[in-house]
């Protein structure tokens, strides 16, 4: 570990501290120590005039709130098992969520583990407050308990250092692109070591018009539109890239919904570089495929009609306000993007049971996750698939004579 803490940045924790986790005993799931602490986090956080600059901060400080973190426990406890945590954690982060290390690091102390995190190299405000945030509680002496298992890391992509780290780990997990999570599992795991990992997702979001136009609050539709799409720039997995349209009022429906959205987007910053591969895309797309660029909408929304769902609008997805539309009469005809990659199904004017009797009916290789529009970045300890409590925890089998 030596040979490569000079390398690494310790945002908070140590090297000795690092080394030292795999001998530290593992807590139960949703310890009180650890539920104390989020909740701490939660306090400092939202207390913060900073944070509250940040939705994603302040959404992540609500979800680490003591009366939330119970009420997903109840998800555990009626299993009636007696889990422990594995022991170490390694979380490696996404580049472009800011927000998107501090959900893992609380899974992994929910789950009773110790967590090393690598932080994305990029310092978004946001994460930088809750770091800060973090850094103070754990100075304090009524989170000693926790201070020991919670290591916040930045380092430049390194197989020595990633081996070095993973060497020490019970569980890893892997929040990235293919080609990041292909280049980690390089290095490998201890034999009894689990993996989870995140790959390359996309989202698609259902408008049904009619009760759009009848039933919606407009502007705070676009709103709720607007913080799981712009907020990252259309980079998180749980952000839609293809709207499709149902029932009657589709042309006015559209008209309207675009249009205040359009009003909230005076403040977002598009570079040249988004501007480019947005037009690109656009540009592959029409050179194979029918299509038709919504005029008027200018260059930070970006509508491209498509007459077909298929394969090719998959292979020419873009971030930072490029969406695809499509007009359809069923659910059925949204099956062929319905795989493996296809992660969140939002909604607006649907009724959640419908969507959900469709993908147990249909079982498509994706949709993983049904959320409201304005809902699709909360958090959840089931993610992608994935129950983060009981598989970055272990149970422990009893049998009665």
């Amino acid at each position: 570990m030596r040979q490569i803490s000079d390398k690494i940045e310790f945002v908070a924790g140590s090297a000795g501290q690092m080394a030292a986790m795999p001998a530290l005993p593992a807590l139960r799931v949703f310890d009180e120590r650890a539920v104390g602490f989020l909740n701490a986090l939660a306090g400092e956080l939202l207390k913060s005039a900073a944070a509250k600059k940040y939705p994603d901060a302040v959404t992540f400080a609500f979800w680490c709130r003591k009366a939330n973190l119970l009420s997903l426990q109840k998800r555990y406890a009626e299993d009636g098992g007696d889990r422990l945590g594995r022991g170490t954690v390694f979380h490696i982060a996404p580049g472009n969520v800011p927000a998107n290390f501090a959900y893992s690091l609380a899974a992994g102390l929910l789950a009773g583990d110790a967590n090393i995190v690598r932080l994305p190299s990029k310092k978004f405000a946001a994460a930088e407050l809750i770091c800060a945030a973090i850094r103070r509680l754990l100075a304090k002496s009524e989170h000693a308990a926790v201070a020991g298992r919670l290591c916040l890391i930045r380092f430049e992509r390194d197989a020595a250092i990633t081996g070095a780290i993973s060497a020490l780990c019970a569980a890893r997990v892997i929040w990235g692109g293919d080609a990041a999570i292909g280049a980690i599992r390089q290095t490998p795991l201890p034999p009894r070591a689990s993996e989870i990992t995140f790959p390359d997702r996309y989202s698609i979001c259902l408008i049904d018009a009619g009760k759009y136009l009848a039933d919606c609050d407009r502007a705070e539709i676009a709103r709720a539109f607007y913080n799981d799409t712009y907020l990252t720039d259309q980079n998180a997995c749980t952000s839609p890239r293809l709207v499709v349209w149902f029932g009657a009022g589709r042309e006015r429906a559209k008209e309207v919904f675009w249009g205040a959205l359009s009003e909230r987007l005076g403040g977002y910053e598009l570079q040249a570089a988004q501007t480019v591969n947005k037009l690109s895309a656009l540009y592959r797309f029409a050179a194979g495929g029918d299509c038709k660029l919504t005029a008027g909408a200018g260059l930070k929304l970006m509508r491209v009609a498509v007459k077909k769902l298929d394969q090719a609008v998959l292979a020419n997805l873009e971030n930072s306000g490029y969406f695809y539309e499509y007009d359809a009469e069923s659910l059925d005809e949204i099956a062929p993007v319905c795989g493996e990659k296809c992660q969140t199904l939002s909604y607006i004017g649907f009724e959640a049971e419908s969507l959900r009797e469709f993908v147990l009916t249909r079982a498509p290789a994706g949709i993983d996750r049904i959320a409201p529009v304005g809902k699709t970045m909360d958090f959840s300890l089931v993610w992608d698939g994935h129950d983060l409590i009981r598989e970055l925890s272990r149970e422990i089998g009893v049998s009665i004579r």
